[in-house]
């Protein structure tokens, strides 16, 4: 995992429920906490594209079902800007599950839509999978 500057906006607080876009066999996630989130006192955690997670899965597959899973944020509805000045919104919140923490290997083997350029550059296995890079 690389470290990126954090210049956007996290669109994605605590408890936000989140759509899983790999066929990991989760389906909805629900957000638990953001890795490395610093702020102040009493300020909730929120996570934006590129941010690791830890994450309850609401609905999915039964064997998947109330597990807690680290996830990566690949895209989010908040508009947020780039340090060349464009600015991106993506058409729904997704998530992608990770299998090991060391690697940032994702459980599936596709991601249905198109991901972050933030995440590309933080996650490059993640980006293998990828069919559409925005």
């Amino acid at each position: 995992m690389k470290a990126i500057k954090r210049g956007n906006s996290r669109g994605l607080p605590i408890g936000a429920y989140v759509d899983v876009v790999d066929n990991s066999g989760a389906r909805v996630v629900k957000i638990i906490s953001v890795k490395g989130y610093k702020s102040v006192k009493r300020m909730l955690e929120c996570a934006g594209v590129g941010d690791l997670v830890t994450a309850n899965v609401v609905k999915g597959k039964p064997d998947m079902k109330h597990t807690v899973v680290k996830c990566v944020i690949v895209r989010q509805k908040q508009q947020y800007k780039r340090p060349d000045g464009t600015t991106i919104s993506f058409e729904s919140n997704g998530a992608v599950v990770i299998k090991d923490e060391k690697t940032y290997s994702p459980k599936g083997t596709l991601i249905k839509g198109a991901i972050g350029k933030e995440v590309a550059e933080r996650f490059p296995v993640v980006a293998r999978i990828a069919s559409i890079i925005v």
